[in-house]
């Protein structure tokens, strides 16, 4: 009896199973013939609204007249840097003028103890007291916007003065270096006058004060703070200083606990932020013993880098005190490591210097530097004694005297700024003795001072934010002060990069093509791909480590680093790479065969390097039209131009700089601007395409007012061309349109821009002529308005070589185009299903058992029952089907790396267990930090920071909480293989098997996949997503990256010695003066933490 159940429940089961595979066979043929009815009507429509076939009869049609040329990449290079060398060379004359003016100015001044003198204080400046009274230091100072200014308010004919809060801005110093630099206005407009295209100009003063020209309203931060100061910025620095190698050794012995600790602290990250890249820097820490705050940093120096920088600020914020301070073993080591860095010609190899921090040296430590520095001593020692204790200071200043170096007294955070700027006053001497103007350039940097930061962050390209600025010293030549070495500041003037990558003209490089800069370290000035900031929450904020990606970050594909090298050292030369470029939020991945060429920008530290795809991108051909013909046609309704190119130069007079560029070109070509600079290639090419493509204007037109109608839901058409020419109709008013952004002058990446063509240009660009592309645009402002664009490209050919024209398209709605797919994948109830295999009739819309997408070539759904699935990726919705087709080849997987992602990371926090111990645990600790950080504030206050705010601001900068930092990480991109012609598959789930059939659409990159939906294959089949994975690299790789020390150019010129150097000046002591009941309370409320 028990054999015969079983027996009856294995018939019933096969049967079930036989009947369930028979009912859920899907026809491939009705697949097929869906995907074929559905392909005629999207070419039909798209080629109809577009009018793509006509567009590209017109260019046949000239292709006789034209003439086709080849892309000289190596004479394009040299040709692109000789224009950057001559806009830099303007700058550095600019730069010397101001130089000479300011020297000149300091010799003939008298400095006068006793100057009262009212100057415009850039934060004082058209303010008035309740009175209506203008306040001291302030007074009417006109400003008018300036489009050349990035719109803010200046004044073009006054410079006015920055002055930190905690510098006191009538000081008889800053009033003398104020009136001294009056002259410098001149100068100013004078510069301003021979090259309009200068920008900001300024004098950063030793003594704190910065002149800015044009003269500017002055805003400071949410705290009334303002805590810019001239002298901690990477221009001041590098040009007050030759590069340098430095070791930060610091006390952590038992007397450094509490205050002490926490002001060590802080001048080591003070050192930290006068470094910059062309500087190498080492931190260790000793007690009874020496330890490296980063080990995998032992016995050697690293790049001071943004990175490096900020890494070894994180370690030690982490450093505890213990034992007791044996000053001469760090001496020791220290020189070890600056000595074995010189003999292997590592390093900088021009200053070195030891920064020693201590509250106070007992031992006998003569020998040490007996041993290891003198006679010579070519390692300086910079001395900075913590604390408001005395009784060593006499060592301490010993050793800084006897090492040509300077001994500074730190008893309060807010000396700390003040008193670690001296060691680069020191360091400058043997420059300003000598008299040498060392030019230098900076690394890129973000200016977040100005106002208007965060609306640019929002409206331009990131990688054109960035700028670079050009600066020299300011010497005192008064003969009294020769020894002494006196730097009295620092001139300069920035140069956005925007301006500079203006010089390569997008036009030239074609589609794919693109311009970068890098440094002599190896680092990108300016590249497409350089991604500088991060989304915190809705805020653009820039990534720590923007300024020091590397090349090899970013031309990744360069697994030789043979590009980088020959780039750092400043070679000329070509090199071929197959490279994975993405387009589209880099989500689509293209193969292209790009040609890199190189030159070195001379008289900079800066190479230059231009990218042309090889095939269609180093083919241009060149057609010929009158002016009056091309300006008939340019000057219609539907035309634009690029604004962000360069066709007229309208920046140089000022009463250009109101022009679009459309506005410019037609002016210039009707002759009522002659004296406009235009780019006369460029001028006709853009006649020659608005000639060529003025029939689409008719065309479109005539559809518009045809009697049958525009079908509902084609919104939009559209071309452009390679001179940045855009036509565009409007077929339905923006009230009834779903993509109401697309091509508006917000929708960036659908313009030509200054560093790209349209995403779908490109994307037209990599597919066959003629063949429509289509997809759904992935930006997350519009997934509530989906829309489809259908584009393609359009070519003309000369001898058996093809050059892209342009690229023309439609947009519609996804609605429209789903009614048309819904329609076709259905059968009627009467179809006649004899014959036929499998499920019939069968439906997309009322088959619940199947499920039906239209998908891209790269796997992204297009058209899905769930409206929700639209721009998703297919592996997400269903990882079986799209597991099944990268095992059949159909797809394939492709690697991206990103090497400037940002990764979450959780924070460091105490224990949790220890609340437990005790139930008054979080009351103790609440009072403990209230009473520390009260002591911390008395300890603190002095009559001259009496409102600055700068330590409370920086503390509560650093709370770290679910923080984002800089990381690698991997992600995969699909793409569609159409030589796998395989077209149905069955997926095994466990107790079900899952069918489908995909088939290709004629004519496009899409896909139809039906889907049996009844068999759930999620637990065999996990979703594939895209989702970068951060790469992990253990303690021993990560170590080996980190001290891995990439070829680099050393810059040219050093100054580290000179005879006549007054030594003898290295500082003294601060007088201390503290009230008897500060000092009563200050001990008390230590004697409560303590307890």
């Amino acid at each position: 009896m028990r054999c015969t159940g079983v027996a009856l429940l294995w018939v019933l089961f096969s049967s079930w199973t036989i009947q369930t595979q028979a009912q859920m066979r899907i026809s491939p043929e009705i697949v097929q013939q869906w995907a074929n009815d559905f392909g005629k009507q999207l070419s039909a429509l798209s080629n109809r609204y577009s009018g793509a076939q006509l567009l590209q009869k017109k260019y046949k049609d000239v292709e006789p007249i034209v003439k086709m040329v080849e892309v000289d990449g190596s004479k394009m290079v040299k040709e692109f840097a000789e224009g950057m060398e001559n806009m830099l060379g303007r700058k550095m004359k600019s730069a010397k003028r101001m130089a000479e003016a300011a020297e000149d100015a300091d010799l003939y001044h008298e400095y006068n103890a006793t100057l009262e003198f009212d100057y415009y204080n850039s934060m004082m400046i058209n303010t008035q007291d309740e009175d209506g009274n203008y306040v001291g230091l302030g007074g009417e100072f006109p400003l008018e916007q300036n489009e050349h200014f990035n719109k803010l308010p200046v004044n073009i004919q006054q410079s006015v003065i920055q002055v930190p809060t905690n510098v006191y801005n009538k000081d008889t110093d800053i009033l003398n270096g104020v009136f001294m630099s009056e002259a410098l206005n001149d100068v100013f407009i004078s510069n301003f006058e021979k090259d309009p295209t200068l920008t900001w100009q300024y004098f950063g003063s030793s003594t704190g004060f910065f002149r800015l020209y044009p003269g500017i309203q002055w805003t400071p931060d949410e705290n009334g703070v303002v805590t810019f100061d001239a002298r901690n910025r990477n221009w001041y620095i590098q040009a007050a200083t030759s590069p340098k190698d430095i070791i930060i050794a610091v006390d952590i012995s038992g007397s450094m606990k509490g205050l002490r600790l926490t002001i060590a602290k802080h001048t080591i990250n003070t050192i930290l932020d006068t470094l910059g890249e062309n500087d190498f820097v080492n931190v260790i820490a000793y007690s009874d013993y020496v330890q490296y705050v980063e080990p995998c940093f032992k016995g050697t120096l690293v790049q001071a880098d943004l990175d490096n920088r900020e890494h070894f600020k994180l370690l030690v914020e982490e450093l505890q005190v213990k034992g007791e301070g044996k000053v001469k073993k760090a001496m020791k080591e220290s020189f070890k490591i600056l000595n074995e860095a010189a003999a292997e010609e590592r390093g900088s190899l021009c200053n070195q210097a030891i920064m020693l921090i201590t509250d106070g040296a007992m031992e006998d430590f003569q020998q040490v530097f007996e041993d290891f520095n003198w006679p010579d001593r070519r390692v300086r020692v910079f001395t900075y004694l913590i604390g408001r204790e005395l009784t060593f200071a006499s060592n301490v200043k010993w050793i800084a005297c006897n090492n040509k170096g300077y001994y500074t007294h730190i008893s309060t955070l807010a000396d700390v700024q003040e008193n670690v700027m001296e060691y680069l006053h020191v360091l400058s001497r043997p420059m300003v003795i000598n008299h040498d103007h060392d030019i230098i350039w900076t690394e890129a940097y973000m200016d977040s001072v100005l106002p208007n930061t965060a609306e640019l962050f929002n409206t331009q390209a990131e990688s054109l934010l960035l700028m670079t600025s050009v600066a020299m010293p300011v010497f005192s030549k008064k003969e009294e002060t020769l020894s002494h070495g006196i730097l009295l500041g620092v001139v300069g003037t920035d140069v956005p990069l925007k301006e500079l990558m203006r010089l390569v003209p997008r036009y030239k490089l074609g589609v794919h093509g693109y311009a970068f800069l890098n440094t002599n370290n190896g680092y990108i000035l300016s590249h497409p791909d350089l991604r500088p900031l991060y989304k915190d929450g809705k805020e653009l904020k820039p990534k720590p480590n923007y300024n020091s990606v590397d090349l090899s970050e970013v031309e990744w594909e360069d697994t030789e680093d043979a590009l980088r090298t020959a780039m750092v050292k400043g070679e000329n030369g070509a090199l071929s790479l197959d490279v994975r470029a993405t387009v589209d939020n880099r989500r689509r991945v293209v193969f292209l065969k790009n040609e890199y060429f190189y030159t070195t920008i001379n008289e900079t530290p800066f190479s230059l390097g231009i990218v042309l795809t090889k095939g269609h991108g180093k083919n241009v051909f060149i057609g010929n039209v009158s002016i009056e013909e091309g300006l008939h046609d340019l000057t219609a309704s539907d035309v634009t131009v690029a604004n962000e190119w360069t066709y007229c130069e309208t920046d140089i007079d000022p009463h250009h700089r109101k022009l679009t560029q459309f506005q410019a070109v037609v002016q210039y070509l009707m002759g009522k601007e002659p004296d406009l600079e235009c780019d006369e290639r460029l001028l006709q090419q853009t006649l020659f395409d608005a000639v060529v493509t003025a029939p689409m204007e008719a065309y479109w037109t005539a559809l518009l007012l045809n009697a049958s109608g525009i079908d509902g839901g084609v919104e939009t058409a559209f071309l452009g061309t390679r001179s940045g020419l855009m036509r565009t109709i409007r077929y339905v008013g923006v009230e009834k349109r779903v993509a109401k952004k697309f091509l508006s002058p917000s929708d960036k990446k659908n313009l030509f821009t200054l560093d790209h063509f349209p995403v779908w240009y490109r994307r037209a660009a990599e597919n066959t002529a003629g063949r429509f592309l289509y997809y759904v645009p992935t930006e997350d402002s519009i997934r509530d308005s989906k829309f489809v664009i259908a584009v393609t490209s359009v070519t003309v050919t000369v001898n058996k070589k093809t050059a892209i024209a342009g690229a023309t398209g439609v947009q519609m709605s996804l609605e429209m185009l789903e009614k048309r797919f819904w329609s076709t994948a259905n059968q009627a109830n009467d179809t006649d299903c004899s014959g036929v295999e499998g499920l019939c009739p069968i439906s997309c819309t009322d088959n619940a058992d199947i499920n039906c997408f239209v998908i891209d070539n790269n796997g992204f759904i297009i058209i899905s029952k769930d409206r929700t699935d639209v721009g998703r990726f297919l592996g997400e919705v269903d990882g079986s089907v799209m597991s099944q087709l990268l095992r059949m080849g159909m797809f394939k997987r492709v690697s991206l790396y990103d090497y400037q992602a940002m990764c979450k990371v959780n924070s460091h926090s105490a224990s949790s267990a220890r609340p437990l111990l005790s139930p008054f645990y979080n009351l103790l600790a609440g009072l403990k930090w209230f009473l520390s950080n009260f002591l911390l504030f008395l300890l603190d206050f002095n009559i001259y920071n009496l409102w600055q705010t700068d330590y409370f601001v920086e503390a509560s900068k650093k709370s770290r909480g679910g923080i984002l930092q800089p990381c690698d990480t991997e992600y995969p991109s699909f793409i569609y293989e159409p030589s796998i012609k395989e077209t149905n598959s069955i997926i095994k789930c466990g107790r079900c098997q899952k069918m489908f059939v995909i088939q290709q659409i004629p004519e496009s990159n899409l896909l139809l996949l039906v889907s049996q939906a009844d068999c759930d294959c999620s637990r065999q089949y996990s979703p594939i997503t895209m989702e970068p994975k951060e790469v992990k690299y253990n303690a021993s790789v990560k170590c080996d990256r980190m001290r891995s020390q990439k070829i680099r150019r050393r810059p040219e010129s050093c100054h580290a010695y000179h005879p006549q150097e007054n030594a003898k000046d290295c500082g003294g002591a601060v007088i201390i003066s503290l009230s008897i009941m500060l000092f009563q309370a200050c001990l008390l409320v230590s004697v409560l933490i303590c307890q």
